[in-house]
């Protein structure tokens, strides 16, 4: 599979980044505008039926252990929705719908952002060499694959949560995230 390469400023990464390293690093210049190469290491595959996440081959030793683990979070790109219009846009309406209040695409699961990177919590059904077969996934047929984390309950979730009556209200009107992906 031809890898894709995709450039992007990534301050999100830059800012975890400097509060991962030792206090003499924060002494080193920001990386604003910074920018960063991204590889896909694989694309999203719906044949019949079926949502499997095909690695590249050089990247399958990576898989090893992943089947011990239920879900898996897959970083992708939103190829699909890259123009400079759509990066540009910093604000928009949740969803979509002009009753949501007007909130800032960091506060927002929208993907118009300035970087178009996704992630989708996904459950596993099988590994199999370098394929990694899921129940559902959010992305398109051939979007590109930045990255895989195991989702780890606890680590990667907190009962003391919050958000704002715009997701409550759209929880409750049955809108929701589904719980068993």
């Amino acid at each position: 599979m031809k890898s894709t390469t995709v450039m992007i400023a990534i301050c999100a990464v830059c800012m975890a980044l400097a509060f991962s390293y030792p206090a003499h690093a924060k002494d080193m210049k920001p990386f604003k505008g910074q920018q960063f190469t991204v590889h896909s290491i694989g694309s999203v595959h719906k044949e019949n039926g079926r949502t499997t996440l095909v690695l590249d081959k050089e990247v399958e030793p990576a898989l090893l252990g992943l089947e011990g683990f239920s879900h898996v979070l897959v970083f992708w790109w939103f190829d699909k929705n890259d123009t400079p219009e759509k990066r540009s846009r910093l604000q928009v309406h949740p969803r979509g719908n002009p009753d949501n209040p007007l909130t800032g695409v960091f506060a927002t699961r929208s993907p118009v952002r300035p970087n178009l990177i996704a992630l989708s919590l996904c459950r596993i059904r099988s590994v199999r060499g370098n394929v990694v077969e899921v129940k559902t996934i959010d992305a398109f047929a051939g979007t590109p694959i930045l990255d895989l984390k195991p989702y780890i309950p606890g680590y990667d979730s907190t009962s003391e949560a919050s958000v704002p009556d715009w997701v409550k209200k759209i929880r409750k009107e049955g809108v929701s995230h589904d719980s068993k992906r």
